[in-house]
């Protein structure tokens, strides 16, 4: 094979594996003074120096936001970044009509620290919570933010950030971690309502636990972890909730735990679905190596917010 092939090829099955893996209401408590307000409507780009270095995001704000506004942080997945996320998931649109703030930070190395997973900021121990924290607080000096409804979702390793994020700080009201699971200790986390989706065939971050398929071609597998269920049943438990109750349309069953003041811990499984965000874009590179399209059994951007809607601090 002609050198220069291999380099095309390589770049591209470098793309194909950063996608894949990549694969909020007025009232409340604002953070943040009236004005001015410096966040543009439409897409901008922000940075803040946290931890010896300059950490970027996008953030997307709707038009006609009035008073405090919900916020979502959106998370990446490993090889991704924010714009990827911000072009792949649909949440722009989704704020649209639900009139809150949504942004997409930026992980360095295009990974977060969220334990054993992924790559050099869990190596390095970057200080992510620290940094997701205070992209938060910054937005919310710059216009009045609901913070008794700020949210956390995301995708694989942007999903184990999220449930990080829940164990260690009490910022979010709730969070929907898609295709991740547990890498960190929770044993000090603070109730908060959880929703976690995943499909069942995901070979990357295995809904019955265990080592996941190698992203590396030394064979050694990126994501060792528990199995989705008892994920959930962790968070049954720091939220205080009764027995759940399950519901099954076509391929996506749901299991619902009511929780002490109002919570909910939630499971939805995509039958079928691999590692993937329900209702994504579609990547026709991804296809070409063989990965399947998002299942469109459901909308997950459009699910998690109609979850978010219901909770808050």
């Amino acid at each position: 094979m002609a050198p220069g092939f291999v380099r095309i090829f390589n770049v591209v099955l470098v793309a194909a594996l950063g996608v894949v893996l990549s694969g909020c209401f007025g009232g409340g408590h604002a953070i943040g003074a009236p004005a001015p307000r410096t966040i543009p409507v439409g897409q901008s780009s922000q940075s803040i120096g946290f931890g010896g270095t300059t950490r970027t995001f996008n953030i997307y704000r709707p038009a006609g936001l009035t008073g405090a506004a919900p916020l979502v942080v959106m998370l990446h997945g490993g090889f991704g970044n924010g714009a990827q996320a911000e072009r792949a998931y649909h949440w722009d649109s989704e704020a649209d009509n639900g009139h809150f703030l949504v942004v997409y930070p930026d992980g360095l190395g295009r990974a977060w620290n969220a334990g054993s997973c992924c790559g050099m900021p869990g190596h390095t121990g970057v200080d992510d919570v620290g940094f997701i924290t205070a992209m938060v607080g910054a937005i919310g000096q710059q216009m009045p933010i609901d913070t008794t409804r700020v949210y956390a979702t995301g995708m694989s390793n942007g999903a184990m950030m999220a449930l990080r994020l829940a164990c260690e700080t009490d910022t979010f009201a709730a969070i929907a971690p898609v295709a991740g699971t547990l890498l960190t200790d929770c044993s000090r986390a603070q109730p908060t309502s959880v929703l976690q989706i995943h499909g069942t065939a995901d070979d990357r971050v295995p809904y019955g636990g265990g080592p996941g398929k190698a992203f590396a071609a030394n064979g050694t597998a990126r994501v060792d972890g528990p199995s989705v269920p008892s994920v959930n049943a962790t968070w049954r438990g720091i939220d205080a909730c009764g027995p759940p109750a399950s519901s099954t349309a076509g391929d996506v069953t749901t299991e619902t735990a009511a929780c002490a003041d109002g919570r909910t811990v939630e499971l939805i499984s995509v039958a079928g679905a691999g590692h993937q965000w329900p209702g994504g874009s579609r990547s026709p590179v991804l296809e070409r190596f063989g990965i399947p399209a998002p299942s469109t059994a459901l909308d997950a951007t459009d699910t998690i917010w109609q979850f978010f809607t219901r909770h808050h601090r």
